[in-house]
Formats: structure tokens, C-alpha cells, sequence
């Protein structure tokens, strides 16, 4: 599925409504470059789930985890891996420890940077810029 959106508020709004399409052990992958609007994505994910916390990229501590208070999602796992060297850095902090949490919705900025070590069952979702304020999300 393909849609344009026209502002970051519609970017984050297709986060929050995207959530209605993820369960618990859900890892989604965002790929994009840098501004298209991956975290905003995961702002409205965020948002759509509940996280009461403020919510900014983890880029320079690589991973943040927020609590959630629904019956079946308890973590959402945040990655961001712009700035690791290898995919082997993210197994080294125990990232990938979320990737078979039953109770968790892991999502990574950047995942295309980590390709290797995600899981088969790992959802992508691209978002490219088409214009100033248009992005094209894709999943």
C-alpha cells in the first residue's frame, strides 16, 4: 500500500492508525532517508499505542524502551541505528533480545543499515520525500 501524506501532521496520523495493523512480536523497519519522516512515524505509533512519554529519536543512545499500558502490548521498543558501525553493535547492547519479546512491538529507524540480523518475520515500511512537505509512505 502506497499513500501520500502532506504535512507531518498526516505523517503522524498514518502512525497512529498504523498501529491497528501491528500485534504483540511485531518488528517493523523503517527505511528513509534522513528528514523523510521516520520519527515522526514512530510518534504517531507511539501516540496510537498509549506511550504517555515524550518521544525522540534514540540516535546517540542507540535504543529506548516505553512502557504500555494495554492488555496485550506491554514495551514499545524504539531503535535507531543512523549512527552504529556494524549490526554486530546492536546485538552487544541486547537490542535484539526485543526482537522475540511476545509482549513487545519493536520498531527501527535506519533498519536497512541492520538488514542481516533482523528477523524473517521483520514488516518494512519505506517513507521517501516527494516533496518540502509530501512523503510517500509504503508498506
Amino acid at each position: 500500500m502506497k499513500i501520500i501524506t502532506n504535512s507531518e501532521k498526516e505523517t503522524f496520523e498514518l502512525g497512529k492508525k498504523f498501529v491497528k495493523k501491528i500485534k504483540p512480536g511485531d518488528i517493523i523497519g523503517l527505511i528513509g532517508d534522513l528528514g523523510a519522516g521516520k520519527t515522526i512515524f514512530v510518534k504517531g505509533m507511539a501516540d496510537g499505542l498509549g506511550v504517555k512519554q515524550n518521544i525522540n529519536s534514540p540516535t546517540f543512545v542507540i535504543m529506548k524502551i516505553y512502557k504500555i499500558n494495554t492488555s496485550q502490548i506491554k514495551q514499545f521498543c524504539h531503535i535507531d541505528t543512523y549512527r552504529l558501525k556494524h549490526a554486530q553493535d546492536l546485538i552487544n547492547i541486547g537490542a535484539d533480545e526485543y526482537f522475540n519479546q511476545p509482549h513487545a512491538v519493536t520498531i527501527i529507524e535506519w533498519a536497512d543499515k541492520i538488514l542481516n540480523i533482523l528477523p524473517k518475520k521483520t514488516k518494512f515500511i519505506k517513507i521517501k520525500h516527494k516533496s518540502e512537505s509530501q512523503r510517500m509512505v509504503e508498506y
